[in-house]
């Protein structure tokens, strides 16, 4: 197995996030990994807050045994601190998170608690730091970002369409939105690395239609690029039926299927991609072991689309899929803010 070395490029570019983050000298940060992380991105952490002059600690966690029927990918709820009392605290008291787990903090059961005690989370997701360096992020992307989401919140309907069949609205009344440009600077707030995504989280009984996946589309669960459609239809939220002859489709639904659940067939968020500097063929030029696939989650005018866990509906489900497509439509109370898989100029 080929092991990377540290380069000194890479700790510029840690530096670089952590210095966005208002990481000081002598600022206490803690560094959240688990036995199974990459040590890569935990080691370059480290080295990154010490040339900074901050004061890191380490709190590593064994990775839990994985009690599914099938294998967990890509969920953003790590289940590495087991609520452990003492590592809350821990995390609570140091002010700055790092967070190098393997799934991300993002919707652990522990986060808000954290969060709440005034601590800021920064997740590092679980890729190659040669993907991290292409994709430091920068004010611009922070304030389209930022612009996207408030447009987000004040809209009351999403239409999604597309050439391959997909015709999806949903009410947006409701739904709670975030905005992550790749870093956090303010107490209380979690941002992920690579950044440059908007999602909302509808409420209860909210979207309908249907949704056609096209060859070249990405089950990034899978992190497979589609080689034949895929037709999922939804009422009140939920696939209630998902067609398609190819393997793609027998894939998705053994697994969706293999969870016994059915808040797994209902949807998670929906958004989109915004990052100039993401790249749609990426998941090629890696190994699976070497990417998340954060930066496809990223890439400008995907429409993003998942399944599984909403709180702010109510479900809860450790399955999930994210589903990013290339070609679609989307118009936020009839604005176009992409159109066939282009991110219109309307964010500034």
């Amino acid at each position: 197995m080929l092991a990377d070395r540290i380069e000194a490029k890479w700790i510029d570019a840690f530096c670089e996030i952590f210095e966005r983050c208002a990481v000081k000298a002598g600022d206490t940060a803690a560094i959240l990994s688990e036995t199974q992380s990459r040590a890569l991105n935990v080691h370059l952490t480290e080295l990154a807050l010490l040339r900074m002059g901050a004061r890191p600690f380490h709190v590593v966690m064994p990775t839990p045994r994985n009690r599914n029927i099938v294998p967990v990918r890509s969920t953003g709820a790590s289940e590495a601190i087991q609520r452990l009392g003492p590592v809350i605290t821990a995390l609570q008291q140091a002010g700055f998170v790092v967070d190098c787990t393997i799934e991300g903090l993002m919707h652990a059961v522990e986060t808000p608690e954290i969060l709440k005690a005034g601590a800021r989370i920064l997740v590092i997701s679980n890729e190659h730091p040669e993907a991290l360096e292409r994709m430091v992020p920068d004010p611009a992307l922070e304030k389209r970002v930022r612009a996207a989401a408030k447009m987000l919140r004040g809209t009351q309907r999403m239409r999604v369409t597309s050439k391959a069949g997909t015709a999806l609205d949903v009410d947006m009344v409701g739904a709670s939105t975030v905005g992550v440009w790749g870093w956090t600077d303010k107490p209380g707030t979690l941002a992920h690395w690579p950044g440059g995504i908007v999602v909302s989280f509808p409420k209860s009984k909210t979207i309908n239609g249907t949704l056609v996946m096209a060859p070249g589309d990405i089950n990034l669960t899978f992190k497979r690029y589609l080689t034949s459609p895929v037709k999922m239809t939804l009422k009140d939220d939920y696939v209630v039926e998902l067609e398609g002859e190819g393997t793609d489709a027998a894939m998705m639904r053994a697994y969706l299927a293999a969870w016994g659940d059915r808040e797994a067939y209902a949807v998670s968020h929906v958004g989109f991609g915004m990052n100039p500097g993401a790249r749609y063929e990426a998941l090629s030029m890696y190994d699976q072991r070497d990417t998340n696939g954060t930066e496809i989650r990223a890439v400008s005018g995907n429409f993003l689309f998942s399944t599984g866990a909403n709180e702010f509906a109510g479900r809860y489900t450790a399955g999930h899929f994210d589903l990013p497509m290339m070609g679609t439509t989307i118009e936020l109370d009839g604005v176009a803010v992409v159109r066939e898989g282009v991110l219109q100029d309307v964010f500034g």
